[in-house]
């Protein structure tokens, strides 16, 4: 069977999945759907661009935030806001990103964690009196699509995975275009790219905004989702996860990147039913007359630490990540033809 197929039979099966599941489990591939958009957002900054940047959460907050207040105030639909809190996001980016594009490494991911919690005390203390402080924003509005108002979990989970298909479409094209070839030659030597013509500047911003516009419309998505908002739901946390998924999956990797989100975001789920799984096995062993006394019921509560051995673990022996991006491949047949 061919990737092609694998991916398409996969696509499927995730369609169709919400005819079989309960709402907790649609609600579950909903998250994973929301956090897999910003890790694939973060991806074009960390892993195409390679940008060490921990900050992701404070455009997620910026669009959230913007969806909330517009919405609550001046009762504009919430899907109609989406461009709106894209571009509150990407020109906070603009803002913030253009006096510190120049550092390199782990000075740039210092400073991109100083500027996401900056965002986060200034949520908790109302700034401007907008934001509501530690409570937050009440009653956001459920969108609507077509005049049809969307609230159960399975309704959002097609709205979800239908951006998603947007995302993975536009993304791969950009992937393969002239900017996706620039950004990587940024990963691999910003000095080399420079030397070769490459305004190093201009393309890191570009990244940054790009990516910081795709957070914000995801942090339209939630918002209705959730109807509430507070400061605790775009703290530093939730940048460390965005970071985690992209290098666990594939920095650099459409597919990696969706593969991580459903590790990261999708397997601790299954873990918390892991004390009924060790009842099971007790039981059934004890009717032969053997002891194990399994106790599965604190699995989930452990999950962080499995994840922060399973990094330490992929930076040791598979560092480019569970699903690294696949070599590119040119139509040297294609590019003779037209050179000569």
């Amino acid at each position: 069977m061919t990737r092609k197929a694998i991916y398409l039979l996969l696509a499927t099966l995730l369609a169709v999945s919400p005819a079989f599941l309960n709402a907790y489990w649609v609600d579950v591939l909903n998250n994973v759907g929301m956090y897999a958009l910003l890790a694939l957002s973060l991806n074009l900054i960390l892993g195409h661009a390679g940008l060490f940047h921990m900050g992701h959460a404070a455009f997620y907050a910026v669009g959230a935030y913007t969806t909330a207040i517009l919405n609550t105030t001046y009762g504009i639909p919430v899907l109609w806001l989406m461009p709106v809190a894209g571009l509150m996001a990407g020109l906070f980016a603009l803002m913030v990103a253009r006096p510190i594009i120049h550092l390199r490494g782990d000075y740039l991911l210092i400073v991109t964690i100083g500027f996401v919690e900056i965002v986060r005390i200034a949520l908790v203390n109302n700034v401007f009196g907008i934001t509501g402080g530690s409570n937050g924003i009440f009653g956001i509005d459920r969108p609507f699509l077509f005049g049809y108002k969307i609230r159960k979990p399975h309704e959002f989970f097609y709205l979800i995975w239908g951006f998603m298909v947007v995302t993975v479409f536009l993304f791969h094209r950009l992937e393969n275009s002239r900017f996706g070839r620039a950004l990587n030659y940024l990963r691999e030597d910003d000095v080399a790219a420079e030397g070769s013509g490459i305004n190093t500047t201009h393309y890191k911003l570009i990244a940054f905004v790009i990516g910081a516009v795709w957070a914000g419309m995801v942090g339209t998505i939630y918002a209705s989702k959730m109807t509430i908002i507070a400061p605790e739901s775009f703290n530093f946390w939730e940048s460390v996860v965005m970071f985690m998924i992209v290098i666990l999956g594939g920095s650099g990797s459409i597919r990696g990147v969706i593969l991580g989100a459903f590790l990261v975001i999708g397997l601790p789920e299954l873990f918390r039913g892991m004390g009924a799984v060790s009842d099971l096995i007790n039981s059934v062993f004890s009717g032969f007359g053997v002891t194990l006394n399994l106790d599965f019921s604190n699995f989930s509560q452990a999950r962080m630490m499995i994840f922060g051995a399973a990094m330490v673990i992929m930076m040791i022996f598979r560092n480019e990540g569970l699903l690294p991006p696949l070599p590119r491949k040119y139509p040297l047949k294609k590019i003779r033809e037209e050179m000569s």
